[in-house]
């Protein structure tokens, strides 16, 4: 690909930065993000079995952790559209038949004709223009069983003239206009107008992050 699917999003990684995301993600975040994404990983509660769909999967660094809570049973399958991620994605996982990647958009329908156990996401969802965003849910739902659970890791609702100073200068300077739309939004009724429900939530960073997880509704309710 040549050019960005929607110019105004953060969440397109191209060029040197693509080809050394883990690396960027480590420094931009001064160490932080590795412990933190371990606790993330620990509060989905993955049971050894599992059948996890990562959408927007990158370099494959979730799906490692998520990897070593599973047992021979367990699978893990990755989507994403950037080459750069697909090759440091085998690179990790070095044939584990557990794990495949597929190189597809997550922002257009799609049906891959597998159910999962959890759907999973990590800081996508709110670089897309909001009647996308709806696409990904919906994308979510079809590929969940009955009961499944989408996890949703990304930023929480606030307000952001309430933030510290230097919170909110951070976040004007390195986010995309999605984003302030998106932590504006209830996301908890947004799913829930799309068959989800028995929400949890988990918040990291003084609140600023959440994991927020909701259960596919029985289809016959």
């Amino acid at each position: 690909m040549t050019g960005k699917i929607y110019p105004d999003s953060g969440v397109e990684i191209r060029g040197v930065v693509a080809r050394n995301y883990d690396k960027v993600m480590n420094i931009g975040s001064m160490g932080l993000y590795s412990g933190f994404i371990k606790k993330v990983i620990r509060n989905m509660e993955i049971f050894p079995d599992s059948h996890i769909l990562d959408l927007g999967c990158g370099t494959g660094r979730n799906a490692r952790l998520m990897l070593g809570y599973l047992n021979e049973h367990g699978h893990i399958t990755g989507l994403d559209i950037s080459e750069h991620m697909e090759r440091q994605f085998y690179r990790k996982f070095k044939g584990d038949k557990r794990v495949e990647f597929i190189n597809q958009r997550i922002d257009i329908p799609f049906d891959l004709k597998k159910i999962y156990d959890k759907v999973f996401i990590s800081f996508v969802i709110h670089g897309f223009p909001h009647e996308i965003r709806n696409n990904v849910i919906q994308n979510a739902l079809i590929h969940l069983k009955p009961g499944g659970v989408f996890h949703i890791l990304d930023f929480a609702e606030f307000d952001m003239d309430k933030m510290p100073f230097h919170h909110r200068f951070v976040f004007k300077t390195i986010e995309c206009k999605y984003a302030f739309d998106f932590i504006k939004r209830n996301w908890k009724e947004i799913l829930a107008k799309q068959n989800f429900g028995d929400f949890s939530e988990k918040y990291y960073f003084g609140k600023y992050i959440r994991l927020l997880s909701a259960k596919k509704n029985d289809e016959k309710i």
